[in-house]
């Protein structure tokens, strides 16, 4: 049975940053259900290349996307699997003392300013009266309500900016297209590059266990849950 069976017969997705961990198993997925009419990964590597940090490959990226669907509004599915946590050999701040602004300025662009130019890019391919989904991929740490550790400033306030212009983007998104569905999305523990530095020994889910996890909680949400923020078993975060 196809995880994404709300989606209609043939549905065309898109995977931004598909040579990450979460980000291949999602391609990986997405190929392997019969349903699905196409996959489009992009990442540093595909071609066209897409830069995060260069708003003119993200433009040509989509471009060259639209090129490729089936006809206008013909993306179904746009997971934006990127984000950062350890930047350089720079652990994540444990104190206001090991703020540094070029540490904060590239988290920033990384984890929020890039998917946010994503989604700027790549919403104008979504269909106007079908239904439609579209994730970034956030992380629990940017919970503000739900932070009583401190610490990490600059990847839970990166990704607390990328909480706030997926919502807003909703907002407007849902005005001319109506079934779309964009969520944050919180994939738990996972073994990746990302985190093998942070968790070391700690238990973690696998890359094709989240993305299957992920897909799921995507198929089961409605258009009033658009502009949420949402763990891997479907539990709604607090902002």
């Amino acid at each position: 049975m196809s995880t994404l069976a709300s989606l209609p017969e043939g549905y065309r997705a898109a995977v931004i940053g598909a040579t990450g961990a979460i980000g291949g198993a999602l391609v990986q997925a997405l190929q392997a259900d019969a349903r699905c009419g196409g996959v489009h990964a992009f990442s540093r590597r595909s071609a066209p290349a897409l830069d995060l940090l260069d708003e003119a490959s993200i433009a040509t990226a989509a471009a060259h996307l639209r090129e490729q669907l089936p006809g206008p509004g013909g993306l179904h599915l746009l997971v934006c699997a990127t984000g950062v946590l350890q930047l350089g050999p720079r652990s994540p701040e444990k104190r206001l003392a090991d703020l540094a602004p070029e540490t904060l300025a590239r988290a920033m662009a990384l984890n929020a300013i890039g998917p946010a130019l994503v989604l700027k890019h790549f919403c104008e391919l979504l269909p106007l009266k079908e239904r439609a989904l579209v994730a970034v991929l956030s992380a629990r740490v940017g919970s503000i309500g739900d932070n009583r550790k401190g610490g990490w400033y600059a990847y839970r306030a990166s990704k607390a900016a990328l909480n706030q212009f997926l919502h807003t983007a909703a907002i407007e998104v849902a005005r001319k297209r109506p079934l779309a569905v964009l969520a944050a999305l919180h994939p738990g523990t996972v073994q990746s590059g990302l985190s093998a530095p942070i968790i070391g020994d700690a238990e973690a889910t696998t890359p094709p266990v989240a993305a299957a996890n992920l897909l799921r909680v995507l198929n089961g949400l409605q258009p009033t849950d658009s502009g949420g923020f949402f763990a891997w078993d479907g539990t709604a975060i607090a902002w």
